[in-house]
């Protein structure tokens, strides 16, 4: 009988999760386009669940121009008409708005810092954070630094950028690793 790996206990259960679990969440990420797409997929998932973001993730990409914030940034009205109506996304007016003006932030964020990577990563000192969590449900929703980045982006002009957020933000692109100590992929991110 082979073993079944280890993993973290949020995403027991639905060949979805694992996968995102085993292939993405947690590996740093220090590529621009990769961090707008998380950052939009969190901004969307604030209130839901992100199962409910994974299964409809596809359908971002496909609408949200494969996340390329430079034609995000650029949305009209009948983009965002046409956002709103478009059964496949969440139909949030304020995210969908959200989303462009996020996209507009995050090109000045660039500007400044030559890449929004840059910004970001200056805040762990350019290396992932190593926590030790034990069990996933005594994993905090935040930290000082995700309150700290939080309040940052939003004297930027970011939009749905609370702490929880940007703390889950940190998780999925590596910047903290919160895989729980026993799951395979702990020590290989």
């Amino acid at each position: 009988m082979l073993k079944q790996k280890q993993r973290c206990g949020w995403c027991m259960g639905d060949p979805l999760y694992e996968a995102y679990h085993d292939e993405e969440w947690g590996v740093p990420v220090y590529d621009d386009l990769k961090l707008f797409e998380f950052l939009i997929l969190e901004t969307f998932q604030a209130g839901l669940s992100w199962i409910t973001i994974l299964r409809k993730r596809e359908n971002f990409r496909a609408v949200f121009d494969a996340f390329d914030y430079t034609k995000v940034a650029n949305y009209d009205a009948a983009k965002f008409d046409a956002l709103i109506i478009d059964k496949g996304i969440i139909r949030n007016k304020l995210k969908i708005k959200a989303a462009i003006s996020n996209a507009q932030a995050f090109i000045e964020i660039q500007k400044e810092f030559g890449s929004f990577s840059n910004y970001i990563w200056k805040f762990t000192d350019g290396k992932p954070i190593k926590n030790a969590v034990v069990d996933y449900k005594k994993a905090p929703p935040n930290t000082p630094l995700s309150d700290q980045i939080s309040k940052d982006l939003k004297s930027r002009g970011f939009k749905f950028v609370g702490s929880t957020v940007v703390y889950a933000h940190m998780q999925a692109t590596g910047m903290v690793n919160d895989h729980e100590t026993t799951c395979f992929r702990y020590n290989e991110v």
